[in-house]
């Protein structure tokens, strides 16, 4: 049995097609991204996931469930981290961790030494009696992160688990997540749309842009797509440039801002490229070279980067489901 599947898994909102016949199975005890930019439609698939939205077309499986028809049988075996702070600031983390479990269940025979073992899993003991709002934000995450665990889920849902925290605080928490990951043993699907936090954590990615899985695979494989060395170069003219007749490269794929080569080898291209720039009047502004990453794999599958900031795509979403009625976190 699988942690999670889905079936031509779908989400409309009016016309508005947010998640469009996906198709995932993820292994129990795996740790799996959904990686995209924002709107791309992977905070919509955890919500259904979770039974927080309703599945518009298709099936979605969790721990063998059917999400639409048993969801309460659902929500007892899942746990979740929210993208937005949903603890209570003014209780401490015990009393944070004390009213989950009761929401939960756990008799109370049960509970102090769940949420003792919770809070050593992210080394918060110490700070169990202290206030939420004395907490850094990297604290509070794994605060959020031992709150999910409380009441032994088999599958944790992740949205989007290090946004707004400092590079050091990401990486830290990255840490305690894989640590959880091996030591619970249960599955977990996190949203990002960092490469770097998608690459160091996940066995497996499924790349999502415009509701649509484009690609599926761990990060190894999917950076073997791209093969030899990537040579992102800007120039005055990166139509012509991308036209220019050269040996030695794999594919040439022409960006808003760029050009993208992937190279056999950048010592043969350069001089090539310098040269018969140089003859068709190009003037070259900039030029770096690298090993292929998941930026460079998802350039070449879409033709765009993930950025930080909100995309206009997300932005329409939202106003979409503004206008229709609709709430999506």
């Amino acid at each position: 049995m699988f942690a999670i599947e889905t079936q031509k898994l779908t989400k409309r909102f009016g016309s508005f097609t947010a998640v469009n016949q996906i198709d995932l199975k993820v292994q129990e005890g795996e740790l799996f991204g959904l990686l995209g930019p924002n709107g791309a439609g992977k905070t919509t698939t955890l919500s259904m996931l979770a039974t927080m939205l309703s599945v518009s077309k298709g099936k979605a499986f969790v721990n063998g469930l059917d999400v639409s028809q048993e969801p309460d049988a659902v929500r007892k075996s899942i746990g979740i981290v929210f993208q937005d702070p949903s603890l209570d600031f003014d209780l401490t983390a015990k009393e944070n961790l004390e009213f989950h479990a009761k929401l939960y269940g756990l008799p109370a025979s049960l509970r102090s030494k769940r949420i003792l073992e919770v809070l050593k899993l992210v080394e918060l003991e110490d700070r169990a009696k202290d206030l939420v709002k004395t907490f850094s934000g990297g604290m509070k995450r794994r605060l959020e992160i031992a709150r999910g665990l409380l009441h032994h889920p088999t599958v944790l849902f992740l949205d989007e688990p290090t946004l707004g925290l400092d590079p050091q605080t990401r990486r830290r928490l990255w840490k305690h997540i894989q640590k959880l990951n091996k030591k619970e043993n249960i599955a977990m699907i996190l949203t990002t749309h960092y490469m770097e936090e998608a690459d160091f954590l996940c066995d497996r990615i499924a790349i999502i842009d415009g509701g649509n899985i484009i690609a599926l695979d761990s990060p190894t494989n999917l950076k073997k797509q791209l093969k030899g060395e990537t040579i992102l170069v800007q120039s005055n003219n990166n139509t012509q440039l991308a036209q220019l007749k050269l040996s030695g490269i794999f594919t040439v794929k022409a960006l808003k801002d760029a050009v993208q080569f992937s190279v056999k080898d950048s010592n043969h291209l350069l001089p090539q490229l310098f040269q018969s720039a140089s003859k068709q009047n190009i003037q070259i502004e900039s030029v770096s070279i690298h090993q292929p990453s998941l930026e460079d794999v998802f350039v070449h599958l879409t033709g765009h980067s993930i950025r930080e900031e909100v995309a206009s795509a997300g932005e329409q979403v939202k106003a979409k489901m503004k206008y229709q009625g609709y709430v999506r976190r």
